[in-house]
């Protein structure tokens, strides 16, 4: 099964501009920006075909071949990472296209061994969630209760096939559930096969997608199916850099402290 990986970056984040060219402390007097950072941990999956890094902007693309990173630039018309993904993989030989986002530098590895393995089975479209700790889980609620956009939720089938995915905390957990909270982070990784991919550029934006921003949505609202993959942390602490108040969060873990 012919895998690549892809990680879409764009410089002009509504929440974030620039976000993929922001350095963080590596806890050993070092700096790397958020996108090497990325592409650093896309080097680490075994039995992948390429890693490109996909983007629309000079300073990234520069940014991204100075640490060797191979480019595909693609339009600025591209309104979401799939969309992006799509474009960079358009006539390419491939079964899988793996969607690594730039603003997760801490996914471990076997994340994205579990996702493609899932893609073994016929599934069109895949995702990793990850149930929350207790710290997890008030780090999502510090964001809302500070009306900050964090990271997303998921709910899904007992065939693990997604229900829902919000940037609202769901589900809804009484007070005596909160200390192991039954809640599902999603991971901002999908796999494709071409075939999902190229129908996803055939549909327009849906209400659900333009209300939470966020791009899978649009194969739910058109009926396809969103296979969630559990993974597991072992240890590792994960979070997404969504915010500038995300920073010192990912670079205390960097450093050791939790």
């Amino acid at each position: 099964m012919k895998t690549v990986i892809v990680i879409p970056a764009r410089y002009a984040s509504s929440r974030y501009p620039g976000k993929p060219l922001v350095t963080l402390d590596q806890g050993d007097g070092t700096r790397k920006s958020l996108i090497q950072m990325t592409w650093e941990a896309a080097q680490g999956i075994e039995g992948v075909a390429g890693v490109y890094v996909a983007t629309d902007d000079d300073r990234i693309a520069e940014a991204s071949r100075a640490f060797g990173a191979e480019v595909v630039m693609t339009s600025d018309t591209c309104r979401n990472g799939t969309e992006r993904v799509a474009e960079a993989v358009r006539g390419m030989d491939i079964d899988v296209a793996v969607n690594l986002q730039g603003d997760a530098p801490l996914t471990p590895p076997w994340f994205l061994t579990a996702l493609i393995d899932a893609m073994k089975d016929g599934v069109q479209m895949a995702t990793p969630v990850l149930k929350c700790d207790p710290q997890t889980y008030a780090n999502f609620m510090e964001d809302r209760r500070a009306g900050r956009v964090g990271g997303t939720t998921a709910v899904f089938d007992h065939a693990r096939d997604a229900l829902y995915f919000s940037k609202e905390v769901i589900p809804y957990l009484p007070e005596a559930e909160k200390a192991r909270p039954p809640v599902y982070h999603h991971v901002g990784v999908y796999a494709y096969t071409p075939a999902a991919l190229a129908a996803y550029g055939g549909w327009s934006e849906g209400p659900l997608e333009r209300l939470e921003g966020l791009e899978q949505l649009r194969f739910l609202e058109n009926g396809h199916k969103v296979r969630c993959v559990e993974v597991e942390a072992q240890g590792r602490v994960f979070w997404e850099l969504n915010n500038p108040e995300d920073v010192p969060r990912i670079e205390a873990v960097l450093r050791g402290e939790r």
